[in-house]
C-alpha cells in the first residue's frame, strides 16, 4: 500500500450476515501504525443463572451509524494518532459463542489503540441505539445496557 493512499479511514457497518474477525482486522491494518487493538463481544450461553439460547438484536439503522461516526469522530479528537477505526455490529440473530460486534482500532502505538478501543465499546453500549434481545429456554428479555444514557435519564 502507498503511504499516500493511507489515509485515515472509519469503518462503520451494521449487518444480519456472521461477522468477521479477519475482515475487520484487515481493514484498520497500517503500514504506519504498529498496533492493532480488537474488542470482540460474543453471545454467551447463560445470564443470572438462565440459560441464553440466542440473542437477538435490532437497531434504528441510520441513527446507529450516525452516533457510531460520532465516536469515530470523537476517539479522533482524544486520540489523534490513530490510523484507522472499524465498528460491525450484527443485527438479527446471534448463536451462542459467535461475535454480536467487532471494534478494530489501528494506532502507531498500542496504548492508543488499547484506550480508543476501550472507548468505542463503552460509548457504543451507552448511545447507540441498538437493542438485544435474549432469548431463555421458557421466555425472552429485553436488555438494556447499563450505560444506556436514556435509559438511566427515566429513573
Amino acid at each position: 500500500m502507498d503511504e499516500s493512499e493511507d489515509v485515515p479511514k472509519d469503518f462503520i457497518k451494521l449487518k444480519s450476515a456472521k461477522l468477521s474477525v479477519d475482515e475487520v482486522s484487515e481493514l484498520v491494518v497500517s503500514p504506519s501504525c504498529g498496533a492493532v487493538s480488537l474488542f470482540i463481544g460474543t453471545t454467551r450461553n447463560n445470564f443470572e443463572g438462565k440459560k441464553v439460547i440466542h440473542l437477538e438484536y435490532e437497531a434504528y439503522t441510520s441513527m446507529a451509524e450516525t452516533e457510531m461516526k460520532k465516536i469515530c469522530r470523537d476517539v479522533r479528537q482524544k486520540w489523534p494518532s490513530v490510523k484507522h477505526i472499524a465498528v460491525h455490529h450484527r443485527l438479527g440473530v446471534v448463536p451462542i459463542t459467535e461475535a454480536s460486534v467487532i471494534i478494530a482500532v489501528s494506532s502507531p502505538h498500542r496504548a492508543e489503540s488499547l484506550e480508543a478501543v476501550k472507548y468505542c465499546i463503552n460509548t457504543l453500549k451507552a448511545s447507540v441505539p441498538i437493542w438485544k434481545k435474549e432469548i431463555y429456554e421458557d421466555e425472552y428479555s429485553w436488555k438494556e445496557n447499563k450505560e444506556c444514557f436514556w435509559a438511566n435519564s427515566e429513573k
